[in-house]
């Protein structure tokens, strides 16, 4: 077992045990903890501590008139570091709310400490459906998307659309499982037929093997349940192997910031399914001209990074009407819950009593190389789905907090 002053030097976070704001009256400290140096490091890693950084500076620096901090450390994937970085932070670190946490085993144990610490734990980054059924929490909200919605959502859009076999490349940890089983479900509710499936360890390489078992079942669609660089080796690899003009790819969680490693012409006939796209609308652009600005290498925010800005904005909302009370974590989940959600990047919505943020989700294709007009102008969009049916059902969840 790791003690924390190893994984405090591992996480580059030896300035945090000794932080001058808890000496001289706590400031409200909020935690962005996800994955800085792996396959999710461009995905969330630094460009999710800007969308909260962002979201502070919007909210001017304050909530009920007491000074927001923003501290990050890299969870590297691994649960056991993930939850001891939570710990030390919930004990001593003099952090109220954690964001973010891609990496289902990650969030699910950070979930269960949150409620635990009576802390608040924001699934801005976080995929699995579990922290909204069974698992479900007064002390979490899931904020931007879940494998419920990615699954069932993309899948009821190509099965319409002619995509009725399936094999699944998937990551074979909780999320790809997640995200895989709500396809196949989705899938076979539809009449379709799923075919196969081959799951493959967090951080491959080389996806050959995987590749030639999607190729040799003949399905009509290749469902892809990973993320991140895991996601972009699959859609290069299978355009080498001359997969994707004979069988369409159904990128689970493809988003912008996959694209400029794999190109328009690559990824030509692939759908997705997402909360957020930079170009949708004046408000998801100007908050993504802002964010641009301050990233190092002005790439795109993806809809994770954007629901970063979103929950944290949101949790600040509920603070100021507390007066800057963050110390009871399940009072101020109660109050964001109380509180229609509103901003530039989602525009109206709610929070269910589960813990689930509702709000639209988009179907979108890939443009054409002659449709682009720059490096990001990747997506165009099919179809917007409304929250009430993007999402779960609140009844068919299990999740304990839903009374009748």
């Amino acid at each position: 077992m790791l003690s924390f002053k190893t994984i405090l030097a591992a996480a580059g976070l030896s300035a945090l045990a000794a932080a001058p704001g808890l000496a001289q009256g706590k400031p409200i400290r909020i935690g962005v903890l996800n994955d800085q140096s792996g396959v999710f490091a461009d995905y969330q890693g630094e460009g999710s501590v800007i969308a909260a950084r962002l979201a502070v500076a919007d909210f001017g620096g304050k909530a009920g008139g007491v000074p927001v901090e923003v501290v990050t450390a890299d969870h590297q994937n691994k649960t056991d570091i993930g939850i001891a970085i939570a710990r030390e932070w919930f004990d001593r670190g003099g952090v109220d709310m954690i964001v973010d946490v891609p990496n289902s085993a990650v969030a699910l144990g950070v979930n269960t400490l949150a409620r635990d610490k009576n802390k608040v734990f924001l699934g801005s980054g976080a995929g699995t459906a579990e922290l909204t059924g069974k698992q479900c929490s007064p002390n979490t909200v899931h904020w931007t998307y879940d494998t419920w919605a990615l699954g069932h959502g993309l899948a009821r859009a190509l099965v319409a659309n002619g995509g009725k076999s399936w094999f699944f490349i998937s990551s074979d940890y909780t999320f790809g499982k997640d995200l895989e089983g709500a396809a196949a479900d989705q899938v076979k509710a539809d009449g379709g037929t799923v075919l196969g499936a081959a799951r493959h360890p967090l951080g491959t390489s080389d996806f050959s093997s995987y590749l030639l078992q999607a190729q040799s079942s003949g399905a009509q669609v290749i469902g892809l349940a990973n993320s991140g660089d895991d996601m972009s080796n699959t859609v290069k690899q299978a355009a080498e192997f001359g997969i994707s003009g004979k069988q369409q790819l159904a990128g689970l969680i493809l988003n912008v910031t996959n694209m400029p490693a794999l190109g328009l012409a690559a990824t030509q006939g692939v759908y997705i399914l997402t909360s957020y796209y930079w170009d949708l609308n004046d408000g998801s652009r100007s908050f993504a001209t802002r964010y641009m600005a301050r990233h190092p290498r002005h790439d795109a925010p993806n809809d994770m990074q954007a629901g970063t800005y979103s929950a944290v904005l949101h949790y600040l909302k509920a603070l100021d009407k507390l007066g800057g009370k963050a110390e009871d974590g399940r009072a101020v989940v109660s109050a964001m819950k109380a509180m229609p959600t509103e901003d530039p990047i989602f525009g109206p919505g709610s929070i269910r009593e589960d813990g689930r943020k509702l709000h639209p989700m988009y179907l979108m294709t890939t443009k054409s190389p002659a449709e682009s007009t720059g490096k990001w102008d990747v997506f165009k969009l099919v179809r917007t789905v409304p929250g009430a049916e993007a999402f779960r059902p609140l009844a068919e969840g299990g999740c304990p907090l839903v009374k009748g």
